[in-house]
């Protein structure tokens, strides 16, 4: 696997719910990131070490006020290049055809659209899915600089995402900003802990 298919595995890896096997999987992710070299593999594992030590309800609560929260941040990526119309029905559709065509589906009941799926799609399957990021690099840079606005660490996973992509075309039209930022780690408050994506 070469370093941006390794990178990009580990970016869905790392912009997943941090559920009860988080604990797990960061250690191997930061280990597998150790043998490779790159910008974009610094920051992955800058941010490995940030939330290594935080709290899994911490976490969870951080991740769901980050992307759950907030239009601006969503994770799902055909919300800035299409919003709430038609045209998002049909490219999410196009979406999952494309992993179709190519044997692949998501097992966790996720759109095809979210940015994690649309990683490890990549990952596996990159002659079809690196084009698709590619596509959608207007609205990874419009959330990079969403949440880079919003002071959360999840930036640097999306800067590393950034590394291993063109520039892109004109950008979607960004979304209004809804949320003051919020410091990170926060302590999950009630209620909280128990919201899931």
């Amino acid at each position: 696997m070469n370093r941006h298919r390794a990178v990009h595995q580990a970016t869905a890896l790392l912009l997943s719910y941090p559920d009860p096997v988080w604990a797990e999987r960061l250690p191997q992710v930061a280990a597998a990131l150790t043998q490779l070299k790159g910008p974009e593999v610094e920051l992955l594992l800058g941010f490995c070490v940030e939330t290594a030590s935080a709290p899994l309800l911490d976490l969870a609560s951080r991740y769901v006020i980050t992307f759950d929260r907030s239009r601006r941040r969503t994770l799902h990526l055909t919300h800035y290049t299409d919003g709430d119309t038609r045209r998002r029905g049909a490219a999410l559709a196009a979406l999952k055809s494309r992993y179709r065509e190519h044997g692949w589906e998501p097992d966790d009941g996720e759109l095809p659209d979210f940015l994690p799926v649309v990683l490890e799609f990549a990952a596996r399957c990159p002659q079809a899915g690196i084009p698709v990021l590619h596509h959608y690099r207007g609205a990874v840079d419009l959330l990079a600089r969403a949440l880079a606005d919003y002071r959360s660490p999840y930036a640097d996973v999306l800067r590393a995402l950034q590394h291993t992509l063109p520039a892109a075309g004109p950008r979607p039209a960004p979304v209004p900003s809804e949320a003051p930022p919020v410091p990170f780690p926060i302590r999950a408050t009630p209620g909280d802990e128990g919201v899931r994506r």
